[in-house]
C-alpha cells in the first residue's frame, strides 16, 4: 500500500469553507477512483513553529498501490481540483509538500 501525504501552507486568507470544500473534492474521488483505500485530513498539531514553516494542513490517500497513485496523479478530475488547491496556497506550488511512502 502507499501512503500519499500531501502537507499544505494556505495562503492567510483563505477560509474555512474553501479549505473544506477542497477536501470534499478530495474526498470524493473515493468513489472515481477503484483502489483508494482511504482518504484523511488533519491538522499539523506541533508546536515546533519554525519547522513547520506554515504547513499547518494535512491530508494523504491511501492507495492499494503504486498503479492506483499513478492512476490518481493522471486523473484529470484530481488534476482540476489540485489546480484549485495550489491556487489557494502561500506560494502556490511552493505552499505543498508531497510524500509518498509504502506502508
Amino acid at each position: 500500500m502507499i501512503r500519499h501525504l500531501v502537507a499544505l501552507r494556505y495562503k492567510p486568507d483563505t477560509s474555512d469553507a474553501i479549505k473544506s470544500g477542497l477536501m470534499g473534492e478530495l474526498e470524493a474521488l473515493n468513489d472515481h477512483i477503484d483502489g483508494i483505500v482511504d482518504f484523511q485530513v488533519r491538522p499539523n498539531v506541533s508546536v515546533e513553529d519554525e519547522m513547520v514553516r506554515g504547513f499547518r494542513d494535512l491530508f494523504w490517500f491511501d492507495f492499494r498501490d503504486k498503479v492506483v497513485r499513478d492512476v490518481y496523479l493522471a486523473d484529470t478530475v484530481h488534476q482540476q481540483i489540485g489546480a484549485r488547491l495550489v491556487d489557494a496556497l502561500d506560494g502556490g506550488p511552493e505552499g505543498v509538500l508531497v510524500l509518498d511512502f509504502q506502508i
